[in-house]
């Protein structure tokens, strides 16, 4: 289970974690939107596994996902769900069912890997079902990014955006550093509209003021 607050970059994590498997060594089911109800939540599951199904009964849901999973075995592949933005689940009962998914097993070997992704309050909701927390055996919190690594993500992006040294002064970064707590997407779109108006002032180097500048004319603040 992965959790952090919002902005932090649990989705974009785990679309790159996504990239890094093997199609032909996984099925891999990402349900995005998972505030359903028990039933539709399983059609959602079977739907991203690429199950078609015409049934409204979840006992028969059960079972064609039990068929899938164990084709995957005999297929040699490992079949992984992945809820994103978990923590939308208001359902008890849809949490409840996926502590049952976790129960399918043949020969002491579990045909399903199940990875919540979400905000802090998941870990709340999980753990009102003590059967499903205990079943979960990783949890991680992401943390805010400190200074350092505010200064390395704010480097790696200007490479990869093909730019050898930093338009940005230690000073600028430092308060981009305070004004972001360290929250990346907050980063990312502050350094956005700070290379905006240094384009548009054609400044060669952008600093704190130009930095504070934009905060103060963002609306709402940043």
């Amino acid at each position: 289970m992965l959790t952090g607050d919002a902005g932090m970059g649990k989705t974009t994590l785990t679309r790159a974690f996504i990239r890094q498997l093997d199609e032909d060594r996984y099925d891999i089911g990402l349900v995005a939107n998972p505030s359903l109800q028990p039933v539709e939540f399983l059609k959602e599951i079977l739907y991203q596994l690429d199950v078609q199904e015409a049934t409204d009964s979840k006992v028969e849901l059960l079972r064609l996902l039990n068929e899938k999973m164990l084709a995957n075995i005999q297929a040699n592949k490992d079949t992984i769900v992945i809820v994103d933005e978990a923590q939308a689940i208001e359902d008890e009962r849809t949490l409840e069912e996926l502590r049952l998914l976790l129960n399918f097993q043949m020969n002491d070997r579990f045909l399903l890997t199940l990875i919540l992704v979400g905000q802090p309050e998941l870990l709340k909701k999980v753990e009102k079902i003590p059967q499903l927390s205990q079943r979960i055996s990783i949890k991680y919190h992401l943390s805010p990014l400190d200074y350092m690594d505010t200064v390395k993500f704010i480097f790696f992006r200007l490479k990869v955006a093909g730019l050898e040294k930093s338009i940005f002064s230690e000073e600028a970064i430092k308060e981009i550093f305070k004004v972001s707590d360290g929250i990346p997407r907050r980063i990312v779109n502050l350094c956005d509209l700070c290379l905006l108006v240094g384009f548009t002032y054609k400044v060669p180097l952008i600093n704190s003021k130009l930095v504070e500048k934009v905060v103060s004319d963002s609306q709402g603040g940043m």
